[in-house]
């Protein structure tokens, strides 16, 4: 049907009238111009799409009553403009959608049919590892290793992007996905079939919200949901409260962007933001450029809100002039925001909107700061760092613990590395990496980096050469100011060497440390540190070897490669004694605030932005040589290691099997809190011993062909492996960290994927019991799908991260919570129980069920399918089972 709201479209401009938009002021409702700026973008999407059908007047009216709504648990539908991809989510996302063609075919409907209509952009940027450094031909023999162990890939996503219309591909060794939508993909506004509309994206990675620091509000997804948006299907939501975070104040000149962030992000965590908004707003906004303002939102996924919103401003506007944006389309984008109330005076508080709460942060108080040794939220000043490593050294095993024995806190180990000798002791920096989006999008940390390391090198100062020190920028754009302002010289000096184009050592891509350092390490028991400029430190994430990791700023991540040691007091304790014998301090050497605004003025500039990225399709000659076949199916090829049919839609039907309830299950694993993404699905290597390891094995495969469990995600078989083979998986059944259980039935310990393998052969169903916040860290819907395969009926928690949440139920897995003030402690649950769960006929959203246990004991938990649409996923056996029927019909 008609849109109800069409009475209020108009031209932006008399003199294009066949450009129009939908003028919300047009709407004749005060409530509008309360509604955060974050909210006035639902509404827009839901008045410019409403059909009565997926999107209702009354979704339209209870987006407009949000002061009233915010607090009832109201579920409204959202039709982002786009979608964006990484190839470690993007592959699976691929094959998903390939093997939905052939089930829409065996079902008799159109496999043409299943294509984006939503317009998708895929950035290849989570494959390329750092297997050499140091050396100047680092990148290159980097991105050759890249293109040999995942060639098949490659070729699978340009199949792809020539199969499905509205897919973009950008080649690898192009920079990492939020950095080039932040410089090239986003929008803004878009201006597309007639209408102008505020871009908007979801994204199957969580940092996906770093684009909320331009004004284009964003968030992670998970993949499955991503696909059902590509589909042209809105996501429902839960209308969200608004968080307003006001920043007052200016930063002090030593302050970092990163020392911010890391700042809020320890503030929000204490705050408490899950699934909710956060906008920012106050004068102190005006003192952060794009690249902050984009830093502070990347890490988002870090304090737990679903996106950190930065409103379009003039300092917005001139960001896209100076990465060289077209400027009648800037003149477009700055008229339709004014006309549409989204543009944005932070020094006018008279345009301050309506918030559920206020929360404020003076930039001033900021001080120099790390976060680590395990977790993004354990903000540690500069200052403090020495003393906060050595408590955690004895402190109990957790988050701020590693239950070493007093006696063995000054263990040192010599080794030989290049015919020299060395020493480690606990806190020895054996990987300094300037990596992530997170900050290699923010010219000013980055040439801060560079300046440091100038003076770093001009007073005489080194990094010991057994340290692997990398630097993987975010776009070519870094490499192009580092190079013109003369600092990548110095960096090169120091280790800091352009290693590759990609996510990297954030992710878990830090390639192999030398035997000789393992070894050491292993010998001693040593707690041996990452530093990194990344935005995730998780356990076992960025190497299996350092068991400390601290996220830092760029420049900082020098300072500690230089010192070789997380234990030194920079105010006290110079960072190295140059060839004179002289004492040199980290003051000595770190730049001030304007030194590097300077260089940034002159280095930085639009010429630079048009360069890259004109050509950024192209510039691979690799991927231009790559030829695949244009079938609308996809030949699959039963000897692939890389890219297999899953088997999700087996046995697919037209007609709904009821949901059964589930009877006597085996609870696989007990997990205690914080169990990450990580944790479940791992990106990182491929241990030898483990089950993914002998099934390559067994396929032919050496380790040296093993790639990582990243890379391997179009393979169900591999993936399914690989689930819960963290090798830092901390299950209540056993006495130690390891990726193993007890298979209760024969009382042995097996690696998890094997004893699922024999519940399973016997036909017993899966349980997982779990403490707060499952699921958080990276958005991962192999961390739902590896779980679904394992024959996981259902997950029994205290508290879910959102976008894992979603992938579990997009999988038909059913998150149970417990009820308030309950959990496996208080109800007396050792995990060793049956466990049978009552799935009544009639299902409402946020129900109740009744879970009965082999002893005797009942007690309820809650069904955390959130609404309607989410219980209409479940009936179906998941998101894409439910996209199938509806298509093949």
């Amino acid at each position: 049907m008609a849109n109800p709201f069409s009475r209020v479209v108009e031209p932006l401009d008399a003199s294009q009238p066949e450009k129009k938009f939908f003028n919300l002021n047009h709407l004749g409702d005060p409530r509008y111009e309360r509604l955060p700026f974050s909210i006035r973008v639902l509404l827009e999407a839901a008045v410019r799409n409403c059909d009565e059908f997926l999107v209702k007047k009354d979704d339209v009216e209870n987006i407009l009553n949000w002061n009233t709504m915010q607090h009832k648990v109201i579920e409204v539908p959202f039709k982002p403009a786009r979608v964006i991809l990484q190839d470690f989510t993007g592959v699976p996302a691929v094959v998903d959608f390939a093997a939905m063609r052939d089930a829409v075919k065996v079902l008799g409907g159109d496999p043409e049919k299943i294509n984006p209509i939503c317009p998708a952009d895929l950035v290849i940027d989570h494959s390329i590892q750092v297997d050499f450094n140091r050396r100047p031909d680092s990148l290159q023999k980097n991105q050759d290793l890249e293109f040999e162990r995942n060639k098949e890939r490659f070729e699978f996503l340009k199949w792809g992007s020539q199969a499905f219309q509205n897919m973009r591909i950008i080649p690898p060794g192009s920079g990492i996905v939020h950095q080039v939508n932040l410089e090239y993909l986003a929008r803004v506004v878009f201006d597309q079939k007639g209408y102008y509309y505020p871009d908007s994206v979801v994204g199957t990675d969580s940092h996906t919200t770093m684009i909320n620091g331009l004004g284009v509000l964003g968030w992670g997804v998970g993949g499955i949901e991503a696909e059902a948006v590509m589909l042209g299907q809105p996501i429902s939501m839960v209308l969200p409260e608004v968080i307003g975070y006001k920043l007052t104040g200016n930063p002090q000149p030593l302050v970092t962007s990163t020392d911010i962030v890391l700042t809020v992000t320890k503030h929000l965590r204490q705050v408490g933001v899950v699934g909710k908004f956060v906008e920012f707003f106050g004068p102190g906004v005006t003192h952060l450029s794009i690249a902050d303002r984009a830093t502070i939102a990347n890490m988002c996924p870090e304090y737990g809100a679903t996106a950190a919103f930065f409103p379009v401003d003039e300092v917005s506007i001139q960001y896209l002039v100076q990465t060289g944006r077209d400027e009648e389309k800037i003149k477009h984008i700055r008229k339709y925001l004014q006309a549409v109330g989204m543009f944005r005076d932070f020094s006018n508080s008279s345009q301050d909107p309506a918030f559920t709460q206020i929360v404020e942060l003076d930039l001033q108080t900021v001080a120099p700061c790390c976060s680590g040794p395990k977790r993004p939220q354990d903000k540690v000043e500069v200052s403090e760092m020495k003393k906060d490593f050595e408590a955690c050294l004895g402190a109990k095993q957790g988050f701020k613990g590693f239950q070493i024995a007093p006696e063995h806190h000054s263990n040192h180990v010599k080794f030989v590395y290049n015919d020299k000798e060395f020493e480690l002791t606990h806190g020895s920096v054996v990987i300094a990496a300037i990596t992530s989006c997170t900050n290699t999008s923010n010219p000013s940390v980055m040439l801060g980096a560079g300046l440091l390391a100038k003076k770093a090198v001009e007073a005489g100062l080194t990094v010991k050469p057994y340290i692997k020190t990398s630097l993987s920028p975010g776009s070519g754009v870094v490499t192009y100011y580092l190079r013109e302002s003369g600092v990548m010289p110095y960096l090169a000096q120091l280790g800091f060497d352009v290693v590759g184009y990609g996510c990297m050592t954030c992710i878990g891509n830090s390639g192999p440390l030398p035997e000789s350092i393992v070894e050491a390490i292993t010998q001693g028991d040593l707690v041996a540190v990452g530093v990194l400029s990344g935005n995730r430190n998780f356990e076992g994430r960025v190497h299996p070897n350092t068991r400390a990791n601290y996220l830092a700023s760029p420049p900082l991540v020098i300072a500690y490669a230089i010192a070789g040691t997380i234990r030194i007091d920079f105010e006290k304790e110079p960072l190295g004694v140059n060839a004179e014998g002289k004492k040199v301090f980290l003051k000595d050497i770190w730049p001030l605030r304007e030194e590097i605004q300077a260089v940034e003025r002159q280095y930085v500039i639009p010429g630079m932005f048009k360069e890259v990225y004109q050509k950024i399709e192209t510039i691979n000659k690799a991927w231009n040589a790559l030829e695949v076949p244009s079938d609308t199916l996809y030949a699959w090829n039963p000897k692939s290691t890389y890219i297999k049919s899953p088997p999700f839609f087996e046995n697919l039907t037209l007609e709904l099997q009821p949901p059964k309830s589930i009877v006597d299950a085996y609870v696989l694993l007990n997990l205690g809190d914080s169990v990450t993404t990580d944790h479940i699905s791992p990106a990182g290597n491929i241990a030898r011993n483990s089950p993914a390891a002998r099934y390559l094995t067994s396929r032919g495969l050496t380790p040296r062909e093993f790639n990582s469990y990243g890379s391997r995600r179009g393979n169900d078989a591999v993936m399914a492996r690989g689930t819960f083979a963290n090798i830092r998986l901390l299950n209540k059944f056993l006495s130690k960290q390891a990726p193993q259980t007890i298979h209760f039935p024969s009382e042995e310990t097996l690696d998890v994927f094997d004893a699922s393998e024999r519940y399973q052969q016997a036909g017993q169903s899966l349980i997982v019991l779990a403490g707060k916040e499952y699921g958080s860290g990276s958005s991962r819907d192999w961390a739902a799908k590896g779980p679904f395969l394992l024959g996981i009926k259902a997950v029994l928690a205290e508290s879910y991260e959102r976008i894992h949440r979603s992938n579990l139920v997009g999988m038909g897995v059913i998150p149970l919570q417990y009820l308030p003030g309950e959990d496996a402690k208080s109800l007396g649950l050792t995990g060793r129980e049956r466990y049978s769960i009552i799935i009544p006929e009639k299902l409402v959203p946020r129900m109740n069920v009744q879970i009965k246990l082999d002893t005797g004991k009942i007690f309820q938990a809650v069904m955390r399918f959130d609404t309607d649409v989410e219980l209409t996923y479940f009936q179906n056996g998941g998101i894409l089972n439910y996209m199938i029927r509806k298509m093949a019909s």
